[in-house]
């Protein structure tokens, strides 16, 4: 260890606090988690995978689901792209929470209202959008990634501070 990283507190998760690469840090991609003062977000710093064998585990999981769903019957397709909208939801949702992640602003609203929509379809049996939910699931990515873009771009950083 650096006399730099002596002096620092280390995090729940093992990471340097201020610490924009440590091991939780995708790459050097996520902005530094924030403080975790509280249990919750200890908890939440374990369970959200940032990088690493997990993290591309958690995305195969979204990628699988999406590549399933066309194999099954209207309702449990639709069903199917649902949960896959809402673990990503979920995945952004708590990593913005965490660190403030541009893409995961909108990403996890996208996939949210996507996940909701799903769900009603899955009820009525039939898609209201014309079979295109895997269609919107990767425009609300690509939407997450250009916002994200334009964030660095007039920020200098790719966190979103409140």
């Amino acid at each position: 260890m650096t006399d730099q990283h002596t002096s620092a507190h280390t995090t729940a998760t093992g990471a340097l606090e201020g610490d924009c690469c440590g091991p939780r840090a995708l790459w050097g991609w996520s902005p530094p988690a924030r403080p975790a003062d509280t249990p919750v977000k200890r908890w939440v710093d374990a369970m959200v995978l940032r990088t690493g064998l997990p993290a591309l585990l958690t995305l195969a999981l979204v990628v699988g689901l999406l590549g399933v769903a066309p194999l099954l019957t209207r309702r449990a397709e639709v069903a199917v792209d649902g949960l896959a909208a809402l673990v990503g939801s979920g995945w952004c949702g708590l990593n913005w929470w965490r660190c403030r992640h541009a893409h995961c602003l909108v990403t996890a609203a996208g996939w949210l209202v996507l996940a909701v929509v799903s769900g009603v379809e899955a009820a009525l049996g039939r898609s209201v959008i014309g079979g295109n939910e895997q269609l919107v699931f990767v425009a609300v990515l690509v939407a997450g990634l250009v916002f994200e873009g334009a964030w660095c771009l007039t920020y200098g950083t790719n966190a979103v501070a409140l």
